[in-house]
This record gives structure tokens, sequence and C-alpha cells, in this order.
């Protein structure tokens, strides 16, 4: 795409394999900042406007399909809608390369996002996801079932793309991955309730053999 607009998108962490945020082998995105500040967020070192990691649409796509048997994106933060341009790009540049589905956070409402869209680009980010889940959480409304995290918020099938995959975004018993590797555990999934704490309880020692050992990587089911 000789023309298209440059775009830099300022990540706070990604993933190259997971299953679970979504149906298949999925990659994910995390951006940097989101002017929510929910209580019990599971990633509040993603909530500031700091400068995290920069790097273009098409540097971040040829991570992102690395293994070739990954059949989606999932993009979430921090609060996706505010850096929908690049991501926008992001996805269209995957897509000429690979059939992919998109599954997107936002904390923003489905309905605000069309009448009044935070940030450039919306409009075109929102032509590409097949399914949104929106809403702030709301940790007394987290009932435990589904990707969404708490039962005010809404899954929105954009496309019909994912809508007959057999995948329970709602009603399915969470699973979660927790990575290992030089800077401590990171969990990556909507977390069954009460996880939280027993993460906080083994982060210093798992951060402890992260620093003698070689990164490794578990999952918990």
């Amino acid at each position: 795409m000789e023309n298209s607009p440059q775009f830099m998108l300022n990540v706070a962490s990604t993933c190259r394999e997971t299953r679970a945020l979504g149906p298949g082998l999925r990659a994910a995105v995390w951006v940097q900042g989101c002017p929510r500040a929910c209580a019990g967020c599971i990633a509040p070192e993603w909530i500031p406007f700091i400068d995290a990691r920069h790097v273009t649409p098409q540097a971040l796509k040829d991570e992102l399909l690395e293994n070739p048997a990954v059949t989606g994106f999932t993009f979430s933060g921090g609060e996706p809608m505010l850096q929908a341009a690049g991501l926008a790009e992001l996805i269209r540049l995957a897509r000429m390369e690979r059939d992919l589905s998109l599954v997107c956070f936002s904390g923003y409402r489905y309905e605000r996002l069309r009448a009044k869209p935070p940030a450039a680009g919306v409009a075109d980010l929102l032509g590409e996801i097949d399914v949104l889940i929106d809403g702030p959480y709301v940790a007394r409304l987290n009932d435990g079932l589904g990707l969404r995290g708490s039962r005010n918020q809404h899954v929105h099938y954009l496309s019909d793309r994912l809508r007959d995959s057999g995948f329970d975004f709602e009603g399915r018993r969470r699973n979660i991955e927790i990575r290992l590797d030089q800077d401590g555990l990171m969990l990556v999934g909507v977390p069954p309730i009460g996880l939280e704490t027993v993460i906080d309880s083994i982060a210093p020692r798992a951060a402890s053999l992260a620093a003698q050992d070689p990164p490794a990587k578990g999952a918990v089911q």
C-alpha cells in the first residue's frame, strides 16, 4: 500500500499466540492509555497516558503474523478506540495476507462510538471488527462468565464471521494463560473471580524465578 497513511501505535504489550481471548489461535495487542479508572481493572499499569512501545502498524503486523497458525487478532488495552486509526490500519494490512477475525474490547458503548467517536478512525475500526465487547468494567457485576468482564458489558456481532463459530462470548467458562518472562507474570485472558488474589500472592516469587531462570510459560484452565 504505497500511499497508505503512516501511524504510530503506543503499545503496552502483545501476545503472539493465545487461546484465551476468542476462538482459535489468536494474536493480541494491548494499547497504552485509558480515560477510565475502573475499580478492579486487571491492567491498571496500562491506564496512564504514557509512552510505552511505539511501533508502526506494518511492523506490528509482521510480528503478530509470525505464527502461520494464527487465525485472528484481539485488541484490548488500555482503550483501543483512542488509537483506532492505527489499529484499523494494522488489521487491514494483516488481512491482505491472511483471512483473520477481529475481536475488540472498548470501555465506550457502541452507540457512543457511532454517534460521537472519541478519536479519528473509529468508524474505520468498527468497520473491521467482527465482535465488539463494549462498556466499562463494573466489579460488582462480574459474574465470572464469558469473555466480557462484567454482565453490563455487551457483545456485539458487527459481522457474521464469528456468529456461528461456536465460541460463547457471554456464558462460557473462563480460561486464562499465565506467562512468565524476565518482567514477571503476565495474565492473558479474562480471569475467573478470585484469581487476582492468587496471582498477587505468587507474583513476587515468580518475578524472582524469572530473573534467575530462562523464560517459561504455562496455562491454567
